[in-house]
């Protein structure tokens, strides 16, 4: 077993364990990587890296190139169920859309006519809608977006309908709104609140909240993360939550109890499951992107 797994619950998280697998660096020299989206039927994998304003394309045996300059420094990627790349542009603060022919389609930009502060990451649900966080870590500074002040004065967790073309406030009750993902039945919407960033003793936690149509109700603390903050994460088909840590990734039972870790040489900022089996873990962390082999799959892979 390498050194880099520790397992707290040996008989829960030894099962999501492969015994030969060893974390493998795939490319290095980012200066914040993010955004990790994985595309099956081309067999390769497409992040960010936001302040150097582009998306990068990573394919097995072919190293990385530029897929996207500029990319208006672009955050958080997903697909959608007809297979397109949807992004959260930082710098642009909307959501947008590649259509097949490579064209960019902007799904949303605004909020009751203003504009949104700087869409962190997204998730898409299996009745097209696509879920997305706005904290304002993108007009914040000009290092990952354009400093600006804030038109919406909240954070908000957003719902957008591509079909209507109608936005809901999932939820305004969050310091600092980041990561997100669905369980598996998604009936629970998973959203990392990383106010701990700006505050002092600001959150540091996964909150598990009730989907009720295009809004969340009945919040409760899933994690508190440490060391470090949840950044981004994923959940897998047995509905344990992999999530970004200080000291690597952490993974957490159903029920919200910590199990195990993968130890990374860095920070962690996200990570999404791919490869043939999706079972492959491709993790993006401040300057690198890694892979590492585990038991289960992604419970959303597109």
């Amino acid at each position: 077993m390498s050194p880099d797994f520790e397992i707290i619950n040996y008989q829960r998280f030894r099962p999501s364990l492969v015994a030969a697998s060893r974390i493998e660096l795939l490319h290095s020299g980012m200066r914040w990587a993010e955004g990790p989206v994985y595309f099956a039927d081309g067999d390769y994998l497409l992040f960010s890296d936001i302040p150097n304003n582009c998306i990068l394309r990573w394919v097995e045996g072919g190293g990385v190139t530029t897929y996207r300059y500029p990319s208006h420094f672009s955050n958080g990627n997903t697909r959608d169920r007809q297979g397109r790349l949807v992004t959260c542009e930082s710098g642009s603060r909307r959501i947008t859309r590649t259509e097949y022919d490579g064209t960019i389609t902007t799904l949303v930009d605004s909020y009751e006519g203003k504009r949104l502060n700087s869409p962190n990451d997204l998730v898409v649900r299996s009745d097209d809608t696509i879920w997305f966080t706005d904290p304002p870590y993108g007009i914040l500074s000009n290092y990952t977006g354009d400093k600006s002040e804030s038109e919406l004065g909240a954070n908000n967790v957003f719902c957008f309908d591509p079909g209507t073309g109608e936005l809901n406030i999932a939820t305004g009750a969050m310091v600092k709104p980041n990561g997100l993902a669905f369980s598996p039945d998604e009936k629970i919407l998973y959203v990392a609140d990383t106010g701990i960033s700006h505050q002092q003793d600001g959150p540091h936690h996964i909150m598990a909240w009730e989907v009720d149509g295009k809004r969340l109700k009945n919040p409760r603390v899933f994690a508190d993360i440490d060391p470090g903050v949840s950044d981004g994460f994923r959940v897998d088909t047995e509905g344990q939550v992999w999530t970004s840590a200080g000291d690597g990734i952490h993974c957490y039972a159903p029920d919200g109890e910590l199990i195990g870790k993968i130890r990374f040489p860095e920070v962690v900022s996200n990570l999404t499951f791919g490869g043939r089996k999706g079972s492959r873990l491709f993790v993006t962390t401040a300057s690198c992107l890694y892979s590492v082999f585990v038991g289960p799959s992604g419970a959303q892979l597109p």
